[in-house]
Formats: C-alpha cells, sequence, structure tokens
C-alpha cells in the first residue's frame, strides 16, 4: 500500500508525445502525479484547466506535473492541444501503475459497477517519496490543493 514517506512506486509509461518517461529519471525535482480518469470530459478538463491556469505557481515552486489515464497516447495529444495543456500526459492503458497507487478501484454508476480511476493525486518529493496523498480529489480545487501540498521554495 502506498503511504506518505515512504517511497513512490517505480513507474515507466509512454508520453503523449511518444517519450516513455520514469519517474527515477525526475528524481531531483517534486513531482506531481495526479491519476484521472478520462481525456474531454467535463471534470478531468476542468482539472488539467486548473494546473494550466496554474502554471506559473506550479514552475515557481519547481514541481514536474504528470496527468496519468489509461487513455491512449494519441488521445492525450489530442487532448494537451486543446486546451494547451503545459504538462506531459502519461498513458496508463493497462492500468498497471494505477494499481501500484491503490487508484484502479470499484466504481459504481446508475447502479452498474465497473473499475476504473479514483481521481487522486500523489505529491513526490525530490528524493521519490510520497510527500502528499489526495484521494478522491474534487476537478475544481485541485490545483489550488496541489499547490498548497507543495513547498515554496
Amino acid at each position: 500500500m502506498v503511504e506518505e514517506g515512504k517511497p513512490a512506486p517505480t513507474l515507466t509509461l509512454r508520453s503523449d508525445t511518444g517519450e516513455d518517461v520514469s519517474l527515477a529519471s525526475l528524481r531531483g525535482q517534486p513531482v506531481v502525479l495526479y491519476f484521472y480518469p478520462r481525456d474531454d470530459t467535463p471534470g478531468c478538463t476542468r482539472q488539467a484547466c486548473g494546473i494550466r491556469d496554474a502554471w506559473g505557481e506550479f514552475e515557481r515552486r519547481g514541481a514536474i506535473v504528470l496527468g496519468v489515464s489509461p487513455d491512449s497516447p494519441n488521445k492525450h495529444t489530442r487532448f494537451r492541444g486543446k486546451y494547451g495543456l503545459p504538462f506531459a500526459l502519461l498513458a496508463d492503458e493497462d492500468h498497471s501503475v494505477a494499481e501500484a497507487y491503490g487508484v484502479w478501484v470499484e466504481k459504481s454508476m446508475l447502479g452498474k459497477k465497473y473499475m476504473g480511476i479514483e481521481r487522486s493525486t500523489f505529491v513526490i518529493d525530490a528524493e521519490g517519496n510520497i510527500a502528499k496523498i489526495m484521494r478522491k480529489v474534487e476537478a475544481a480545487e485541485h490545483a489550488d490543493d496541489v499547490l498548497a501540498a507543495l513547498a515554496v521554495p
């Protein structure tokens, strides 16, 4: 189970630009790893655009932001371009990383149960440890909540 103060589970995922991104390669900087259900849906768009709109603050704090969903790299490319997102989107098509972080969960809608992403964010410190876990985040307040969790230099 992922816990604050413990090392973040490793990951290497394909980004919207076609490059593989590994958490290990980002050591030395704080990382905001946020999991969201799907590209181009109302809540996910609001969440991503909130980060985009506060991008100057994320940069000031030296944070790398990575959005993760089960969507394909091509779908991520379209979503990122459509909304001018200044951060990478990673494809977790087999949801193995979501499972490692405990955010691939049973959900229900209109009486139907299915597996999907629980909207969650992990702030990872420069040493690769989980500094803050945010579960079931609200898309509208997400950027402000994450900025509050990031240390100000």
